[in-house]
This record gives C-alpha cells, structure tokens and sequence, in this order.
C-alpha cells in the first residue's frame, strides 16, 4: 500500500484547473514508465549528466520492495540512443528499509559523477534518508550518509521532502518536515547540524555569496514564509525572514535572477475562487524585501512547483489539473516579459492529455540548446493507467 505521507501529498495537489488553449509547441515524450519492476510516479525534476543523460527518481516501482506491491522508489538513468530515442535505465530500486524509500525530490551530482539525494521514508529509524549513489563499473552502490529522527525527540527533523544542494566544499543542504540542515563530510562520515528551525516546502537555491534561499514555515511568524541563510563567518548561519505570505500557498524551489531576486509560486488550495500566482521578491531600501504578482492564472488555477527563467527574463513553470473536462490534466507555461512595462503576458506551451502526461508536478531544467525537460507523475502510456512520463518541450 502507498505510504499515507505521500498520498497526503498527492492530493492535496490535485485542484483543478481551468482549462486555456495551447500554441503550437513541440512536446516529445522520452519515456513511458510501465511500474513494478521499472519506475512509477515521477514525481521530482531531473538532472544532466556530462554526457547528455537524464537521471531522476520515482516515488514508486522498483524490484526491491517487500514491503510495497507498488514498489518503494527508483533513481533512474535515460539515455539517447542511435535511433534518436531514449533507452531507460533503473539504476536503483529502494527498499523502504535501511536504505530508504520513496524519493520524492531530485538528485544532484558532485564533480567526480557521484548522484546525492534524500529518500522519504525508510533509513534506520524510519524517517527518511541522505543518500549517495557512486558508480562502479555499470552499476551503482548506494551509501545512506544520514538517517533522520537520530536525535532525541527527533530534533534533527523527518521526512527529508527537498532535493539537495552541495557547496564548493562539499557540503549538502536540504529541507525536511521540521527544519533546514547542513551535512559536512568528516573522516569518512558524514556530520548533520540543523541550520534553521524551518520546516521546508520545497528546495533550496544557493547564490554566488554561498547564502541559502528558501520557503517554509515558522511557527514564529505563524505563516509560511520566505526566508534566507548568510554564513556568519564562524560556521554558523544568520536567518532573515524575507516575507510572511498571509494569502496563497508557496510552493517549489525559488529561482533566482542575477540582480538577487527572488520568484517562486503560489497556490490555493481547496479554492476555485483565489487563482494561483507567480510572484517577485526584490530587496529595497533599508533590506526591506517587497512582494510584487507577476501573473495572476485563472480562478481555480494553482501552480505548485518552482519557475526557472532564461536569460531574457522570461519565466517558464507547470500547472496541474484533474483532467475532467473542460479541465487539462496541466500546462506547461511561459511568462513572457513585456520589454520596459514590468508585466508579463502567458502563453501555454503545452496542455498534457492522458496519453502524453498527467499532473507535471517536478519542476522544469533547461538543455543547452533552450528545450526544456521535465516528468509528469501520472499518465502515458505506460502501465495499466500510465505510471508518468519524462518529457521535452521545444519552446
């Protein structure tokens, strides 16, 4: 049976949507994925690798899950082939043991082509993991650097729900349940000090400086908020609340331009009344940071996951749906910046159907020839009723 968390999770996203036409752009999808024993329910954004292949993980299939019919999670591989197609890979199946289960974020790679990412569930006491997967020769061997609620009264956090970032040092950062962390390689182990006592709703983004910026919430303020991380120098780090949000749900990994602004989404949820939005945060005078709607979607329109923008300034995300009509099962989008007005005009670039994609809740990255990639976590071709896709749009 899948595990109550992350069902919890998927429903809460699946608001509906209304519906808008589609531009004529170019969706190719690279891989169906067919359940137990390969990948099901992609729910996370990707990676490249040096070479031009994909990897990202699944919060179900696998062949390693007693525990789980659906299986318990995979990291997987999607390679070009000769033909112009992609070949897929799964280079490891979780256990929902020690090793963890249920990677519901991205993995990352370090300069020597190792992959880091954290599991949900599992690990040794059950509440999620850090992992590292190392290639040896064509195989991969995973390591758990860390399992979660090893302190007493769980102070070190569960359920680790953010993709990772590492440092120039090696250092990972993550969000999970109850706060931020830092995990610093140390004699061949790894060492976890909580940074900031901030449950995460999403990832992280690090700027040139090294300071950490992020959504979650605190009890504090008693709203969820934006927040940023300064190293003070001493190996510690100085939290600033950048905005309270008293109205809409945050979602995602903020994306960052290069004068320091911040963007990211709102939702809202159980309302077909209050539209989804994506949003600026700009630091003005005297540090204050202030909050500016960039695009209002229509009523009953909510876009869960991060934006990511190119270098004209334009903002591209995902919407997802339920798919009843007149309702699309999602949408990919571009923003497109009105030159000198400070506004933005919508243009979808796609609205998914059943067979290429249902729910396109992982985020967005960019090849670099402009195409954008991403994974849907329902629908194609794959399986019984479609077990997700991974997908390239052609802006």
């Amino acid at each position: 049976m899948k595990h109550s968390h992350f069902v919890c999770l998927f429903l809460c996203l699946a608001i509906t949507l209304a519906g808008r036409s589609a531009q004529a752009q170019t969706l190719a999808v690279l891989y169906n994925f067919m359940g137990v024993p390969d990948g099901d329910n992609p729910d996370a954004s990707l990676v490249f690798d040096n070479a031009g292949n994909l990897y990202g993980t699944t919060a179900y299939g696998g062949n390693a899950c007693p525990s789980d019919p659906n299986g318990c999670g995979t990291v997987f591989k999607l390679s070009p082939n000769a033909s112009g197609g992609w070949d897929e890979t799964v280079i490891y199946s979780f256990s929902a043991g020690a090793d963890g289960g249920y990677p519901l974020a991205n993995v990352i790679f370090d300069g020597m082509g190792n992959l880091y990412g954290t599991a949900d569930n599992g690990g040794a006491n059950g509440y999620g993991v850090v992992f590292e997967l190392s290639p040896v020769g064509s195989n991969w061997t995973e390591k758990v650097l860390y399992s979660f609620c090893s302190q007493p009264n769980c102070a070190d956090g569960v359920y680790p729900i953010s993709g990772l970032l590492m440092d120039s040092a090696g250092n990972l950062y993550g969000a999970n349940e109850a706060n931020v962390f830092e995990l610093s390689p140390s004699g061949g182990s790894w060492t976890e000090q909580v940074i900031y006592n901030a449950a995460g709703w999403g990832g992280l983004a690090m700027d040139a400086s090294g300071n950490i910026f992020g959504l979650g919430y605190s009890a504090a303020v008693d709203h969820p908020i934006a927040f940023e991380l300064s190293p003070d120098g001493k190996g510690g780090w100085n939290p600033t609340v950048l905005y309270a949000f008293t109205t809409g749900q945050p979602w995602g990994t903020p994306a960052l331009d290069k004068a320091g602004n911040f963007y990211g989404t709102t939702d809202a949820p159980n309302s077909h009344n209050n539209p989804g939005t994506v949003y600026k945060l700009s630091r003005g005078k005297e540090g204050k940071w202030t909050k500016k709607i960039l695009h209002s979607f229509k009523s009953g329109d909510f876009t869960p996951w991060g934006v990511v923008l190119d270098a004209a300034g334009n903002i591209y995300g995902t919407t997802s749906g339920y798919g009843r009509a007149p309702f699309p099962f999602g949408t990919v989008y571009e923003l497109v910046a009105e030159p000198g007005t400070g506004t933005y005009e919508e243009k979808n670039l796609w609205v998914f159907n059943e067979t290429d994609g249902e729910f396109p809740v992982g985020g967005l990255i960019w090849d670099n020839a402009g195409n954008l990639y991403g994974t849907t976590s329902r629908g194609g071709t794959g399986g019984e009723y479609g077990n997700g896709v991974v997908f390239e749009v052609t802006p």
